[in-house]
């Protein structure tokens, strides 16, 4: 039997998402704190809520794609949340990016009425949540994903069981240290051939096949030589995750000097109105050092 989905969360990411197990063939429920979202699925053939709790009245598999902790708490165990409604035996998949610790404290309130959690956060940014080619991360039981697999195969081209509820969004906290680190790496070598005279199309295709060729490079290069910083990934989460990665750090006893060097880069681009911009947007705190903007000729 197909089970009824709810979906929690319709934002950039959690739209597409859940457009793509519409697709699929899967009864869904919705909720969104703004309405928009919501009359859109709703004209494809989803069933809107009224709140979390109601989410998950009628669903078996209740999915969260919201953006940070505090989100993912009001959404699970607030006063309409879905451990309101949920029945034993169904299963909560988180699949936003949040602490380690609090995936670890929402799974131990839902283990209290018999259901399951998953954390599952996922990388690839709009583009491979709308193909269904996201990368999800996940943390939990291995006979929860067996049951939970079929829909996140429909989200994400790799699912991957990383250890226990938390180990999830610690991998994703990985994953973006990696990725920030890299776009600002980018933004250093792309500002100092600009301020060299060099096309930096040029240097895209020169270097784009050696060893410093990343999927990085490749997502965010043609974005900053456009000069198009529409959200896919907005730099105001990206430090909050960097944030939960220093915390996370801090709690392990791992030094992060990077990250925090690349956050407080964020956090300078932050205070400068630049929060809702992509994350490629790093680049523009290093051209504002250097005063020289990349841009094709």
């Amino acid at each position: 039997m197909t089970p009824a989905i709810g979906f929690v969360g319709l934002g950039i990411m959690g739209k597409p998402m859940a457009r793509n197990l519409m697709k699929a063939g899967y009864s869904l429920t919705i909720y969104n704190r703004s309405r928009s979202a919501m009359d859109e699925l709703a004209a494809e053939g989803a069933e809107p809520a009224g709140s979390s709790m109601e989410v998950a009245e009628r669903t078996d598999i209740f999915i969260a794609m919201v953006p940070d902790s505090p989100d993912s708490e009001d959404v699970v165990i607030g006063p309409k949340g879905a451990l309101k409604g949920a029945k034993a035996g169904s299963v909560i998949i988180d699949m936003s990016s949040i602490a380690p610790l609090t995936s670890q404290k929402l799974a131990a309130e839902a283990a209290r009425i018999g259901v399951e959690m998953l954390d599952a956060p996922v990388s690839g940014g709009e583009p491979a949540a709308i193909s269904g080619n996201l990368a999800i991360m996940v943390g939990g039981k291995q006979e929860v994903l067996d049951r939970c697999r079929p829909i996140l195969d429909v989200m994400g081209a790799s699912v991957v069981r990383v250890g226990d509820v938390g180990a999830g969004n610690t991998v994703k906290l990985a994953n973006q240290i990696i990725v920030a680190a890299n776009i600002e790496a980018v933004g250093e070598a792309f500002v100092l051939a600009q301020k060299a005279g060099i096309d930096p199309e040029l240097v895209f295709q020169a270097i784009r096949s050696g060893l410093a060729g990343s999927t990085v490079m490749e997502a965010k290069v043609p974005m900053i030589m456009d000069r198009n910083f529409n959200p896919g990934f907005r730099i105001r989460l990206h430090q909050k995750d960097l944030h939960n990665a220093l915390l996370t750090g801090k709690e392990l006893g791992v030094p992060l000097p990077v990250t925090g060097l690349v956050q407080q880069m964020i956090g300078a681009l932050m205070n400068q109105g630049k929060g809702e911009n992509d994350h490629s947007g790093i680049v523009n705190f290093i051209e504002a050092l250097a005063m020289t903007e990349v841009s094709k000729e």
